[in-house]
Order: structure tokens, then C-alpha cells, then sequence
């Protein structure tokens, strides 16, 4: 399968406190249905921190029996832990999932040497591709486009990158440094364009779990050198892609999500319902994207 396009990383529902299972599965079903061209379930728009270890592993199950094997499935499994991400990574392989995301680990603040012997680790002891998610504005930490590019040529399952610095610089940089066939996806919405002009094939997306369509188009459109048309949807898009981060997300998108019917707006503490401002920037972004009247 190819990993490419709109890839939505998906909300997990949450009703009463406890995972919404039906809901999650119409959900990655709707999904499907709007043309999304892969799925990341339990990352950081799925409340990853905040499940149990269990609850982790059901959505990845879920998510890969619900997909049935029509778009590529990226399992969130990262931990600033070495040895739970080697087991989530594990489980995702053992789930079906395509490949893992496995995030830079946060926290403990790791050096270059620290970050390459984390990945190392995971690559050597699970055989599936590999996508270190790059986050420094939750992990703190970065990793460099030098100790990227070593991991890419040090370990052939380690096949790209969730880019969600915002820098439109890197995915140039890491081109270079770790050849063309190396996989850059952006992390973030609003870049997502530009990202993809300069080398990147697609967007692991918050945006694209409530426009999951337009996403797809503009993806779509980005890769067929159409940059006029993705601008159009740019224009389209780009209110609600800063409404979601006007909150820690995924406190807006579950929002967005609730005024669409697709589950309710709860999320877990430490993260509580969004301010009614915000409430207002999500409905007039949604109104100008044209999903909501």
C-alpha cells in the first residue's frame, strides 16, 4: 500500500468516560466512504496519553477490522518508554496495522544519540515500516534532519516521517539528506500545501477528520502538480485549520465532530470541553469550509 494523501489521525470517542466503540467504527467507516487515503488511530488527536494500555491496543484492533484492508493503517506507538513503544509496535504488527507511527520521546528529553538509539531499538526488534512523528512543540525535543537521515540508511523498515514542525525548510533538507524514496508526510494542516511542494506526499491530518473530502482533494490535487486547484481548497480550509489549534487539540475537532453527528465532543482530563469562543471560531470555519449551514 501505498502511504500517501489525506490520512485523518482519527479521534477515539469517548462517551461517559469510557471509549465509544460503535461510534468509532462509523466513524473509520465514514472515513472510508469520504475518500481519506489511510487512517492513524491513537495518536495524538486519539487522546493517546490518556488510554489505558488496553484501550490503546482495542483501537488499533478496531481500527485495522474496520478498514479491511482498503487504506493503509498507521498505528500510533510511541512512548517516551523504549520498551512500551517496542511493544506497542509490536502490537501493531501482531493487529495488521501497515506501520507504526512512533513518536519522538517526549519529556526525558533525550540528546541525537539518545533519539537515534530509541529508534534503533524499536527497528531491530519489529520487522513493519516505521514513521518517526516529529513534534518538538509537544515532545520538546526535535530530532535532526542529520540523525533522520542516518536512521533512514541504518535501517531499511524505518521508511519516513511525520513532519509537524511547520518548517518548511526540512522537507527540502531531509530529500536531501535521505534521498527521494524516503516517505515525508506533514503533521500540520496549514502547511500541509506548501510541504507537498516541496517534496512531500501527503498529511497526516486533525483537519481531515471532520472535512475528510476536501482534505482528500487537496491532497489529491497537490500530487497531480495542480497547485492552483489546492490553493483554491487551501482557501476553503485554511479558517478551520486554525480554529482547531485555537485549544490544545483534539478539544476542538472532538467539537467540530459533535456539530457533524459523528460522536460526542468529550474528551479526557486533563483536557475539558472548549470555551464557548472557540465553540464559535470551529462554527464559522466549518460554515466557510461549507460543512455546516
Amino acid at each position: 500500500m501505498k502511504f500517501q494523501g489525506s490520512i485523518p489521525a482519527l479521534i477515539t470517542p469517548m462517551k461517559n468516560g469510557a471509549f465509544d466503540e460503535a461510534a468509532f467504527r462509523k466513524f473509520v467507516g465514514w472515513q472510508l466512504k469520504e475518500g481519506s487515503h489511510g487512517l492513524v488511530p491513537v495518536g495524538t488527536t486519539g487522546e493517546s496519553p490518556t488510554l489505558t494500555p488496553e484501550e490503546h491496543k482495542a483501537v488499533v484492533r478496531i481500527c485495522v477490522a474496520e478498514a479491511k484492508s482498503k487504506v493503509p493503517v498507521i498505528a500510533g506507538a510511541g512512548s517516551n518508554n523504549t520498551a512500551e513503544a517496542i511493544e506497542y509496535t509490536k502490537h501493531a504488527k501482531d493487529a495488521g496495522a501497515d506501520a507504526a507511527l512512533v513518536v519522538v520521546p517526549y519529556y526525558n528529553k533525550p540528546t541525537q544519540d539518545g533519539i537515534y538509539a530509541h529508534y534503533a531499538a524499536i527497528a531491530k526488534a519489529v520487522d513493519i515500516p516505521i514513521f518517526v512523528y516529529n513534534v518538538p512543540g509537544r515532545s520538546v525535543v526535535s530530532i535532526s534532519v542529520e540523525t533522520l537521515a542516518r536512521l533512514a540508511h541504518d535501517f531499511k523498515n524505518i521508511v519516513g516521517v511525520k513532519d509537524a514542525t511547520a518548517d518548511l525548510t526540512r522537507p527540502s533538507r531531509q530529500r536531501l539528506a535521505s534521498g527521494a524514496k524516503f516517505i515525508q508526510l506533514s503533521g500540520e494542516d496549514g502547511t500541509a500545501l506548501g510541504f507537498n511542494a516541496h517534496g512531500g506526499v501527503g498529511c497526516i491530518s486533525v483537519t481531515a477528520n471532520v472535512a475528510p473530502r476536501l482534505c482528500a482533494a487537496l491532497q489529491e490535487a497537490t500530487l497531480k502538480g495542480d497547485y492552483a486547484k489546492a490553493l483554491k481548497l487551501q482557501d476553503q480550509l485554511m479558517p478551520l485549520h486554525h480554529a482547531l489549534f485555537v485549544e490544545s487539540n483534539p478539544g476542538p475537532v472532538k467539537y467540530a465532530a459533535s456539530l457533524l453527528g459523528l460522536c460526542d465532543a468529550e474528551a479526557r482530563l486533563p483536557l475539558v470541553p472548549v470555551l464557548e469562543s472557540t465553540k464559535t471560531a470551529v462554527r464559522e470555519a466549518m460554515v466557510h469550509a461549507g460543512l455546516i449551514n
